[in-house]
């Protein structure tokens, strides 16, 4: 029996409220007898990490700590038809004979993970490595995390169809397949305006004691010449009067600092001169990175991963700016065109944080001045780092309708099963964080709504059990999103790098 999945007109990437339409192939080569035919719709978040060595054991091999955490499962059956599914239809038998059949699926993405729903300890055994997924008792309910890889047998979020052709012999392997697709999420409502902008600031004083003049002679021949009087000898280098030359400068983002994959970043570099000077100024370097934080957690194992990616670099360039006659305060902006044109690559991963991993990121950029002149060696040349805390959105906006029911909190909690108008909360073992669209509709100074934020540099959050309750189930955008149409905008272009051939990989890949 062969059997495979087919997906209609699949996108570059799905993302929420989408449905995945399908048909599951069977080529049965004999007659086959079979109960029933699932189709499963999963997403999962691996992590694997090595625990350091133990000081009392420091020759021993540490076992690899696995957390397995089940972000979406969903299920269908296919065959037998709904009008056979009786109340005993499973322990009934179903003979296929010799020929090709096809069965139609349909599934519409959510928004917020299920991994606190379901059994998040499905395909985390491996016998041969004595690699066992333990249960887990940290679950965040938040929008589901893109498609991630980078990390060969560490870390990974992957989405995939399954089908699996049960048979009601132990005899006998039931026939799977998989098909795997990108997932890239709705990013979290905006605010309608920026307040102001986030800045990066550093000041530089050069160097007070010398102001370079004319290049000396270094031959002997200019020696000689200098010594008998038919060259002039070169000028003295002087220093200058009165207070050294000071200078600041800002990388400037509107406020709250939100980069949009695809999209050209919104900075702003500015120089300001903060007293006189009496020579000129250059632009001699401008770097700018993006550097990704990502946060790995395997239970009480944790790690984290850097990447970065550089958006634009330009060295050598000699670039005046402004005037040495400008007065103290005078502000010269960096031409945007350096940074224009060239957005955030698609191998970015937008912001995210799920139950064991999450990803935040930081802008840094690197501008490098050149004082008095603007020849190598010379230009008393400093580079100044600046970095500002970003957060990455998918550039998929959320559909009107949704921001507009979750403009009305009483319509929220009654979606979300409350008939009061109050969504319940309820004290729940390990609890959970918030999903981005969730908001109660009357928040006590005790309990604050829960927002959006990216987890702090300093490590992986700690658990947030301590308070006893979890938001209200189902959240009111899951409430709704079977009555929301799909996603009408713009996609963004994302394509996370491919696992190399060789790599390590998690173990049971294959048979998930």
């Amino acid at each position: 029996m062969l059997v495979s999945i087919l997906l209609d007109q699949p996108p570059p990437h799905y993302t929420n409220l989408d449905t995945i339409t399908g048909r599951v192939l069977l080529r049965a080569t004999s007659n086959t007898t079979v109960s029933s035919i699932v189709v499963k719709l999963e997403g999962e978040s691996r992590t694997r990490l090595i625990p350091p060595p133990r000081p009392d054991y420091p020759n021993k091999q540490q076992r690899p700590v696995l957390e397995i955490h089940k972000i979406l499962y969903k299920t269908a059956i296919v065959f037998p038809p709904p009008n056979l599914q009786t109340l005993d239809w499973e322990s009934h038998k179903y003979t296929l004979n010799l020929g090709e059949y096809e069965y139609p699926f349909a599934f519409k993405l959510p928004f917020n993970n299920a991994c606190h729903t379901t059994n998040s300890l499905t395909g985390g055994l491996n016998i041969a490595t004595l690699e066992i997924a333990r249960p887990p008792t940290r679950h965040v309910k938040q929008t589901l995390p893109p498609s991630l890889t980078g990390y060969p047998g560490e870390a990974e979020v992957k989405y995939f169809v399954k089908c699996t052709v049960n048979r009601p012999s132990l005899l006998k392997e039931n026939p799977r397949a998989f098909v795997h697709f990108n997932f890239l999420p709705i990013e979290p409502p905006r605010p309608q305006k920026s307040d102001g902008e986030v800045y990066a600031r550093r000041q530089h004083q050069f160097n007070p004691k010398l102001v370079p003049g004319p290049e000396r002679k270094s031959s002997f021949l200019g020696k000689l010449k200098e010594k008998s009087g038919s060259a002039p000898p070169s000028p003295i280098i002087s220093t200058p009067p009165g207070e050294p030359p000071r200078f600041s400068v800002d990388a400037r983002i509107p406020n709250p600092a939100i980069l949009t994959l695809n999209d050209d970043l919104p900075l702003r570099v500015l120089v300001k001169q903060l007293n006189e000077r009496t020579e000129p100024v250059y632009l001699q370097m401008l770097q700018i990175e993006l550097i990704g934080y990502t946060q790995v957690r395997a239970h009480e194992i944790g790690r984290t991963e850097s990447n970065s990616w550089i958006i634009a670099s330009f060295s050598n360039m000699a670039i005046p700016l402004g005037a040495p006659s400008d007065v103290p305060g005078t502000e010269v902006p960096i031409n945007p065109e350096y940074w224009s044109g060239k957005p955030l690559p698609n191998t970015v991963a937008p912001s995210f944080e799920t139950c064991n991993l999450s990803r935040y990121y930081e802008l840094e950029v690197r501008v490098g001045l050149g004082y008095a002149t603007y020849k190598h060696g010379l230009d008393q040349l400093i580079v100044l780092p600046l970095r500002l805390p970003v957060k990455v959105y998918s550039g998929i906006e959320p559909p009107p309708a949704l921001l507009a029911a979750m403009a009305d909190p009483s319509k929220a909690a009654a979606a979300a099963g409350s008939p009061n108008g109050i969504p319940p909360r309820k004290p729940v073992p390990g609890g959970m964080s918030a999903s981005p669209y969730y908001a109660p509709s009357s928040p006590s100074p005790s309990s604050a709504p829960p927002q959006y934020m990216m987890p702090p540099q300093g490590g992986y959050p700690p658990p947030q059990g301590d308070s006893g309750f979890e938001d209200a189930p189902p959240s009111y955008e899951d409430a709704i999103a079977t009555n929301l149409p799909p996603v009408n905008g713009p996609r963004r272009d994302y394509a996370p790098p491919p696992v190399p051939e060789g790599a390590p990989r998690f173990s049971n890949d294959e048979k998930r």
